[in-house]
């Protein structure tokens, strides 16, 4: 049955979820539409077998992209009632989201959800320019309301031992051929791919070592790129009080406000995912901070503009269902941003 009052919301819908980020840019979700329903699945065949062999990190993209879904709707004006996984039988099926009804429009959550295409990773040098008090406050608010709670790591003492932690995962991955080769189908120079990370969004190579340990994606960066990164970059870590599947959905959500709010905020973002990626260091980090379980490890900062990757369209990771159909179509454009 065609219902054009929820085309037009769901396909702004399905076209946020599509630029929430994930591990390597796999996207590693699915959608199915449902009348005026989304169900996001997690999709096994993109979840990252070594780096992520678990999929938690595929099931916090997820939860991004489920985050994406609810600020969009509301940011048009209409209501989204969400479920996490909603069905114990289907335990791939990791949200629910409903178009219920016309709500009024927040002009914050508007303001945010014009971020969705407009944020991505930096991978880039950030500046030597700390981030105010105020601003710190406003990003754990912002994870508060999806209930996780962001620490940020500040005290000389800790940010040493975080750092160590990064270097120790660093090191561990750096040394497994598995990984290395992982990385390596991932990274590309493949302008027309729509996954993975392409070498022109990749940040240069840090010229003297620094505080924090950066992911390196190659082994043959040029040096000739290579730039001084900050010396003193603002660390966060967004925890959950649980490390079950719909923690790790309930995280993906928080992580995405807080993304979207950095950036409304001016603030640049990339990822150390290091720590979270090898479980004995992630273990050692939980202990460390004593807050939790530990899902994601941010670099924030101010810097200059980065560059976006690119985005399977809808139609590729979206299917109608027939019988409940709305009638929209799928046909869209590539999107560039990570």
């Amino acid at each position: 049955m065609t219902n054009p009052d929820t085309e037009g919301p769901l396909r702004t819908a399905l076209s946020a979820a599509i630029r929430a980020p994930s591990p390597h840019n796999t996207q590693p979700w699915r959608f199915e539409v449902h009348g005026d329903r989304v169900e996001v699945f997690l999709d096994r065949d993109r979840v990252l077998p070594v780096a992520d062999p678990d999929g938690r990190e595929a099931r916090l993209a997820c939860g991004a992209a489920v985050f994406n879904i609810r600020l969009a709707l509301n940011g048009i004006g209409r209501a989204a009632v969400t479920h996490l996984l909603p069905d114990p039988h289907r335990p791939d099926l990791l949200a629910s989201v409903r178009v219920a009804g016309n709500r009024v429009v927040i002009p914050s959550e508007r303001m945010l959800a014009e971020m969705i295409p407009r944020r991505h990773t930096n991978r880039r040098p950030f500046l030597e320019r700390a981030v105010p008090d105020a601003v710190k406050a406003t990003l754990m608010r912002a994870a508060e309301r999806e209930g996780a709670w962001l620490r940020l790591v500040e005290r000389p003492p800790e940010v040493d031992a975080v750092a160590a932690l990064i270097r120790r995962a660093d090191t561990v991955q750096s040394e497994d051929p598995a990984y290395r080769a992982e990385l390596r189908d991932w990274v590309h120079g493949d302008v027309n791919r729509l996954d993975g990370v392409p070498t022109r969004a990749l940040g240069p190579r840090a010229r003297t070592p620094g505080l924090i340990t950066l992911r390196r994606f190659t082994d043959d960066e040029d040096p000739s790129r290579e730039r001084p990164f900050e010396q003193q970059p603002l660390l966060a870590v967004l925890t959950t009080p649980g490390d079950a599947p719909i923690d790790q959905v309930q995280a993906g959500k928080a992580m995405q406000r807080v993304l979207l709010t950095a950036a409304d905020l001016g603030l640049c973002s990339s990822f150390l995912s290091q720590p979270i990626e090898v479980p004995a260091v992630r273990a050692a980090l939980r202990a460390l901070l004593r807050a939790g379980s530990p899902h994601v490890v941010l670099r924030l900062g101010y810097g200059y503009g980065g560059s976006p990757v690119p985005r399977r369209p809808i139609s590729e990771v979206t299917r109608l269902v027939s019988d409940t159909s709305t009638g929209m179509t799928l046909q869209g454009e590539r999107s560039d941003h990570s």
